[in-house]
């Protein structure tokens, strides 16, 4: 279906911006919902300032657009939500109640896993706790001759990484299984040449503290990590060094202050060449550890 286009006068459109803003809420939150929903970018809008008669389409009312936002400011859900969508990468993923909404720092990962597995592709990826599919997808798209596995334990967030393999056209790539961690992978045991995971690891007192859009909206079992946000960090660690190759790499992300204790889990669990990693604004939030290349493979239990 054809998205529905209006023609309106810039002015009209500025004059909407301003009286939204007077009701609250943050002026680049009401770019982003003009541009996802409006299909009215950035760019475009700083430019309709200098021509205020200027004609233009945008792809949904401006009652539906106030609607929207009305129900931001009252209800603090996410925008993204409410449009149905997440800008990630080079990607719009399909987002919904149920469902983490992909961060900017994770986009990283996709950049980690790359530098850490150079050359010809990785025969056996899996992505650790999927949600909406999007390192899974990125990864796909990465190395399309590879083959992928995505292991969530939600049932919504299942349905929605789903939808979304199928959207971009990697649906035949990526096998989605049910359950938890390691666990769904026991028949690939010893067989993944690379893992990403970005699991929960916000401490329980502090996702208590989080912000009404986050705490209130958002699923508390892709954020909540336990008393001290390293319970699903704890498991991934201490099962890699049998789950992976000889050789294979394992990617985390965590939360900014818990880089030295992820990183001696990683060394307890028997991993080698474990290392930190820096996001865009110069926290160590990754970690990335191999298995020994001469480790001996252990075959699954029937």
């Amino acid at each position: 279906m054809q998205p529905l286009r209006l023609e309106l006068a810039a002015h009209e459109l500025l004059a909407w911006r301003r009286q939204q803003l007077l009701e609250g809420g943050r002026p680049e939150e009401i770019d982003w919902l003009l541009e996802l929903v409006g299909g009215v970018d950035w760019a475009t809008l700083q430019r309709l300032r200098l021509d205020p008669q200027r004609r233009l389409r945008i792809h949904a009312s401006l009652e539906q657009l106030a609607a929207l936002w009305a129900s931001h400011l009252h209800t603090a859900q996410p925008l993204q939500y409410l449009a149905g969508v997440c800008p990630w990468r080079d990607l719009n993923l399909a987002v919904a109640p149920g469902v983490l909404i992909p961060r900017q720092e994770t986009e990283l990962l996709v950049e980690l896993a790359q530098a850490h597995w150079s050359g010809v592709s990785p025969p056996l990826w899996a992505d650790l706790g999927t949600g909406s599919a999007c390192l899974a997808i990125a990864l796909a798209r990465l190395w399309p001759e590879a083959r992928g596995l995505a292991v969530e334990c939600s049932p919504q967030a299942l349905q929605q990484a789903e939808q979304n393999l199928r959207c971009q056209g990697v649906q035949e790539r990526v096998r989605l299984l049910a359950g938890s961690w390691w666990q769904p992978l026991r028949p690939w045991w010893g067989r993944l040449n690379l893992v990403v995971a970005n699991p929960p690891y916000i401490p329980t007192a502090v996702w208590a503290q989080l912000e009404p859009g986050v705490k209130d909206h958002e699923p508390r079992a892709a954020l909540d990590g336990g008393a001290d946000g390293l319970m699903a960090l704890r498991a991934i660690a201490s099962g890699a060094a049998e789950a992976l190759a000889p050789g294979g790499v394992l990617l985390l992300e965590h939360h900014h202050d818990q880089s030295d204790a992820v990183l001696a889990l990683l060394r307890e669990g028997g991993m080698c060449c474990v290392s930190a990693h820096r996001d865009l604004e110069g926290i160590r939030r990754f970690a990335a550890a191999r298995r020994a290349p001469d480790a001996p493979v252990s075959l699954p239990q029937p």
